[in-house]
């Protein structure tokens, strides 16, 4: 095989079962796929901005030899991709959640765990303000997660158990695709950027970069839906 085919066949073998389950008939996500697609837009283009930003500082850069060598800017056409796939994919867990345990819905204990992981990590973000990777990404985080508590009358259709529930769950594929994109290495990081801790080969600030990424997306499509 071809390596420079490497990055794309991960992301297409990501997306392949979420995209065919999303015919289940229960499920039904195809029929939200305007919602869905509607949603991608923003918080695509704030992470492709902030990728390439990040790209350009060196907190992290990509490995030639697994990329099809096409670019936008400086950022591989698979790295684009990847802010569509992956929401694509978690929204689609999400909505699995919704429909499969309607019970989940409006715990008054997950607004309360999200407001207090927005209070840490915004302040851990500050504290670690002088490492670009971990200072932003849980700044960004923090910040954005306590603006749903705070706005929440407008953000109705958003439901937080069910959000950390489907979050849980995507964590297994998530750091599953990660583990393939650091080990190989696809994507290199400057330590000097991060925490320096690994989840085996994933600095641990992904799993907050995951999570804020999935939480934009499923937020806009709740909004998309039910506005």
């Amino acid at each position: 095989m071809n390596n420079h085919y490497t990055y794309f066949l991960i992301l297409a073998a990501s997306f392949a079962g979420p995209f065919f389950l999303s015919f289940d008939k229960k499920v039904a996500f195809y029929k939200n796929w305007k919602y869905v697609f509607a949603a991608m837009i923003i918080p695509a283009l704030v992470y492709i901005a902030w990728d390439m930003y990040f790209t350009r500082l060196g907190v992290w850069h990509f490995n030639n030899e697994y990329v099809t060598g096409i670019y936008l800017y400086n950022l591989p056409l698979e790295e684009v991709l990847f802010f569509l796939i992956v929401p694509y994919c978690c929204v689609f867990i999400y909505a699995c959640v919704r429909a499969y345990f309607p019970n989940l819905r409006d715990k008054r204990w997950a607004v309360w765990i999200l407001a207090m992981l927005g209070v840490y990590m915004f302040v851990f973000g500050f504290i670690c303000v002088s490492k670009y990777y971990t200072g932003w990404t849980f700044t960004l985080a923090g910040a954005f997660i306590l603006s749903l508590f705070f706005l929440r009358r407008y953000f109705t259709g958003f439901d937080p158990a069910s959000f950390l529930v489907s979050y849980a769950i995507c964590l297994v594929p998530f750091l599953i695709v990660n583990g393939f994109l650091t080990s190989l290495p696809v994507v290199i990081y400057n330590d000097a950027e991060n925490l320096g801790i690994r989840i085996h080969t994933i600095p641990v600030e992904d799993v907050v970069y995951g999570m804020l990424l999935i939480l934009l997306n499923i937020v806009f499509y709740e909004k998309a839906k039910n506005r």
